[in-house]
């Protein structure tokens, strides 16, 4: 399994071409957000990017109760494998209770914009106490039609040894899941532990958006 060997893996297209369009168009409606953040007033990038407010929308919602359980398998392993004695809980609502109840209320789902010479630096979407350890990014735009440039880009940090990147192609409508910190990797003297973040690479030209979907909520 990719998820496993890689850290990472594509879902192919999960998203019509139409709620692609419906979720980039929705950018503009305030009301749908509790907060707005432009990349380059904080050292992040270049770019901005809003995070949404419950109620989340419906797409945004199921995708996120949906791919839940299937990914807390695999969140689960690899704890066990680090020797990490975190345990996640098998559905959405337990996980997010879980950080309701440390002070973690406020959704982290979010929505990314990048314009020609956009980009955003090698990052962690942590947000709190309770992190986990997976999460999704799905393109919503059309490459080489709506944008050039601006791969999504991940950088494994790995003990002892120079850092490894790996860029991922993607297109409209489909996910990339990947490890939100770390994750473990089998060596010759049993497991050791990596570090990972990501960013997207400078557009080129046109318009790129991009939706997060990250599985706990944020202090």
């Amino acid at each position: 399994m990719a998820l496993e060997q890689r850290g990472f893996a594509t879902t192919g297209p999960l998203l019509t071409a139409d709620e692609c369009t419906a979720l980039a168009d929705s950018y503009d409606h305030e009301a749908l957000f509790r907060s707005r953040v432009v990349m380059g007033r904080h050292g992040f990038g270049r770019g901005e990017y809003q995070y949404f407010d419950y109620p989340l929308p419906e797409v945004i919602a199921t995708l996120r109760e949906s791919l839940y359980p299937p990914l807390v398998h695999v969140a689960n392993h690899w704890n066990e494998v680090m020797g990490l004695t975190t345990r996640f809980p098998k559905d959405l609502s337990s996980m997010l209770a879980r950080c309701h109840e440390a002070g973690q209320i406020r959704p982290a789902p979010l929505i990314l914009k990048y314009e020609a010479g956009d980009y955003n630096c090698l990052h962690q979407d942590l947000y709190g106490e309770h992190v986990f350890p997976l999460q999704v990014a799905f393109l919503l735009s059309r490459p080489g039609e709506d944008f050039e440039g601006g791969e999504f880009v991940l950088v494994e940090q790995r003990p002892r040894m120079q850092s490894r990147p790996h860029v991922v192609p993607l297109v409209q409508g489909e996910g990339v899941i990947f490890a939100v910190h770390h994750r473990p990797v089998q060596g010759t003297r049993g497991s050791y532990r990596v570090n990972l973040r990501h960013g997207v690479s400078e557009l080129t030209s046109g318009q790129r958006f991009t939706i997060g979907v990250i599985f706990h909520d944020a202090t």
